[in-house]
């Protein structure tokens, strides 16, 4: 996890590149339904995403939580 916040029970991951890779992908999707599980909400972000639309990332987060 990147960020996360107990009270809104929400994660927040920045995903780079590797995460496009079969294998993390797999894992990823396993890891984020043992947290819904939880009762953790997933959000997942491209780095890319996060430094040319920052904006619109938060407002995403803002939305969530």
């Amino acid at each position: 996890m990147d960020f996360f916040c107990e009270e809104a029970r929400l994660v927040v991951e920045l995903d780079g590149g590797g995460h496009a890779e079969p294998d993390q992908t797999g894992y990823d999707a396993q890891r984020t339904e043992r947290l819904e599980q939880m009762g953790i909400r997933v959000l997942r972000f491209w780095n890319p995403d996060v430094l040319l639309n920052v904006d619109g990332v938060l407002q995403r987060i803002l939305e969530s939580a």
